[in-house]
């Protein structure tokens, strides 16, 4: 096999080209023919300097994958990097596409650095748990200063060429044939005899002082709450600011290898390629034909349907928006140019993107202007006969081979496919709120829903930007479903003695942005009372029973909304507020259904709202409501805020042992009888056999 790194000559500039596709991604191989081509070019008199660039579309853009998990293969990138910083002759880094992670530590190793005026270069790893471990927290705050080396290295957000010039990190940005332009830079460093510029031995730039790193730390401090790597990152830097170059490389290397082996790390890199796999459906033929979705339309101009159109507009999809009331439809519009209009403010979009995202929306008050569309998704109220309205219109509306998508949260797909005379058609799209923000698309196949319609929208997820899992028929689907029993379970905690505050806090800590009332606050306390009314009168063997939240729905405490819920809220302040009113409510439930209350632990705390989700997850993976354990994670991940850092649901479960949480619900089951709390079979199985969910 061919080596995928090769030398030739250009007069006398040596060009080490890396050929790995799709990304050049630094593997072993990859790294063998860059130390290789190196010690070539080195060797060849003729040659006065170098070149080293990606074929194809892309500078290396980081490490292999496909070695994750491996044990290590030399010679080791930071080894291959140290040679070329060492060379004898000037190395040029000619980038294109994208220079990450590793690649961008390659580009560091050179003396000089040429980019694609497309290009764009970062140090990604810390979305992984890790931080750069080639050298790049030591050698980038030399070129660049400490402040934007730290912005680059704990956001891992990577910066366009312009901007990398402008911080000094890209020496020249070229249009047009990169090659052509390197060759030329190179030709220059030649003639003009340009000194090695070897960042080991450059002085860091600028401020480096110890405050530098303490206020970095206090800015990030709530926002990255519970992960480790960025703070890694920001004692790595700190070593480059105090320590000599090599015991910095070491310290890095210190850094680098505690995070690889954190639970924290592995659980974001089960995120990053869980993300991944979820696209991939089991059994559907990855040549599956997809129809064409050209024009939308969305039924409802509420919150929930004004965010799912801007998806679509966002994408630059045409969308048609149907409310029955011209007052409704524009309302619905002013919410959304609110948000675009707040959006440019802060500037992520311009005015005029404004102006053409506002003209692909187009309200309308008619079934019959749907008849062109290839998608309609319904996003009315969580109600079987208003659904059954609805569905019966478009069914006679809309064109064969449309697309007729639901975003219910909890009714039964199959059910809203049975009112049209085109089930196959029929599917799912759970959105989640906000919808034109949350990154989660719960997709439901139906019975009868075509193959075609599954694969045309799960491609469909990723166009609007969303993060698409295909999930089965059941009340509540995956999320939801889980969600119910864990809020049903800390209600019954409330019950037994536990205030609200007490129970969102240790969820709070656990790494969830809030607690379980909280988010009902946040959400509207009225939208679960919804839901359960509606269980009640469709399925009452199996609805819950009336609690306090029933009553503080009752009494017009419906949240944030109305300043008063679980918490009571000051005006513009979400900040939740224990309410003596509430108290009260829940003393007098407790009196009424003669409840003695008791001391909870925090711990039972714990056990009880996350055991209850990972035993459902279990159900839910033995009835093929979900085809695997990373859906569970990243529906949890990406719809419900469960710490990335934690790796989803079950994947947590594993870390935990699932043997232990089997023991404790079967020591729950037998205390209670409660059959939510009957160990499921998988669970079971998995804990006589000494395995987890993922492994």
């Amino acid at each position: 096999m061919s080596s995928p790194v090769s030398l030739c000559r250009d007069n006398d500039i040596g060009v080490i080209r890396i050929h790995y596709p799709p990304v050049n991604a630094l593997g072993q191989g990859v790294r063998e023919g860059l130390q290789r081509c190196l010690q070539e070019a080195l060797a060849d008199d003729q040659i006065k300097a170098v070149i080293v660039t990606g074929e194809g579309k892309t500078f290396p853009a980081g490490a292999d994958i496909r070695e994750f998990g491996k044990p290590p293969q030399p010679p080791a990138l930071p080894d291959v990097i140290n040679e070329y910083e060492a060379s004898s002759k000037p190395v040029i880094a000619a980038i294109h596409g994208t220079a990450l992670g590793g690649g961008l530590e390659v580009a560091l190793g050179c003396d000089y650095r040429v980019a694609l005026d497309s290009a764009r270069l970062g140090l990604p790893e810390v979305k992984l748990g890790l931080l750069p471990g080639a050298g790049g927290t030591q050698r980038l705050p030399r070129l660049v200063g400490i402040e934007a080396a730290l912005d680059m290295i704990v956001g891992g957000n990577p910066v366009k060429a312009a901007a990398a010039k402008a911080l000094g990190l890209v020496d020249e940005v070229v249009s047009g044939d990169l090659l052509e332009g390197a060759l030329a830079f190179a030709r220059n460093v030649i003639d003009e005899k340009a000194p090695l510029r070897r960042l080991c031995d450059l002085p860091i730039p600028g401020d480096s002082g110890a405050d530098v790193f303490a206020r970095f730390e206090q800015s990030i401090a709530r926002r990255q709450r519970g992960f480790k790597a960025p703070f890694h990152c920001i004692k790595a830097v700190q070593a480059a600011a105090e320590l000599p170059f090599e015991q910095g490389l070491q310290r890095e290397r210190e850094l680098f290898v505690e995070l690889l082996l954190s639970p924290e790390s592995a659980a974001q890199r089960h995120v990053f390629f869980a993300e991944r796999e979820v696209a991939k459906v089991p059994g559907l033929d990855k040549d599956t034909p997809r129809r064409d979705i050209n024009t939308v339309a969305v039924i409802g101009a509420g919150t929930m349907g004004g965010g799912i159109a801007m998806n679509f507009a966002n994408a630059g999809i045409p969308v048609k928006m149907l409310e029955v009331k011209q007052e409704a439809l524009e309302k619905g519009l002013a919410v959304i140019r609110r948000n675009y209009e707040n959006t440019a403010k802060k500037g992520r979009i311009t005015a005029e993107q404004v102006e053409q995202r506002m003209a692909l929306i187009q309200p309308t008050l008619s079934y019959d202007e749907l008849g062109d569309v290839d998608l309609v998704i319904e996003a009315v109220f969580e109600n079987m006969d208003v659904k059954k309205a609805v569905f019966s219109e478009l069914d006679r509306v809309c064109k064969p081979g449309a697309i007729l998508a639901t975003n219910t949260s909890t009714l039964d797909v199959d059910r809203i496919a049975s009112f049209t005379q085109r089930p196959q058609d029929v599917m799912g799209m759970h959105f989640f709120s906000p919808a034109n923000v949350m990154k989660l698309l719960e997709n439901v196949r139906g019975e009868k829903t075509a193959d075609d319609v599954i694969a045309t929208v799960m491609d469909l997820s990723r166009r609007i930007g969303k993060v698409g899992v295909l999930v089965g028929v059941c009340h509540g689907f995956v999320g939801n479903r889980m969600l119910h029993k864990r809020q049903a379970e800390a209600i019954k905690l409330v019950n037994e003695g536990a205030s609200p505050q007490q129970v969102d806090k240790v969820l709070f800590d656990l790494g969830f942005p809030m607690g379980p009332f909280a988010m009902s606050d946040l959400a509207g306390m009225d939208v679960g009372y919804r839901i359960r009314e509606e269980l009640r009168k469709e399925d009452p063997a199996n609805a819950p029973a009336r609690n306090w939240t029933d009553e503080l729905v009752e009494a017009g405490r419906l949240g944030q909304k109305t300043q008063a819920g679980v918490f009571d809220y000051k005006e513009g302040d979400r900040t939740p507020v224990p309410s003596p009113d509430v108290d009260g409510i829940i003393e007098q439930y407790r009196s009424d259904n003669g409840i003695t209350p008791r001391a909870i632990s925090d711990q039972e705390i714990l056990e009880r709202c996350m055991y209850v989700m990972v035993n459902e997850g279990a159900k839910i993976l033995e009835e093929g409501i979900a085809a695997r354990p990373l859906d569970v994670d990243v529906i949890w991940i990406y719809g419900y805020g469960f710490p990335v850092y934690r790796g989803g649901v079950m994947f947590w479960a594993d870390q935990v042992g699932v043997k232990k949480i089997h023991d404790k619900i079967s020591e729950i089951y037998q205390q209670t009888g409660d059959p939510v709390w009957k160990p499921s079979a998988r669970l079971a199985e998995l804990a006589e056999q000494g395995k987890g969910f993922n492994r």
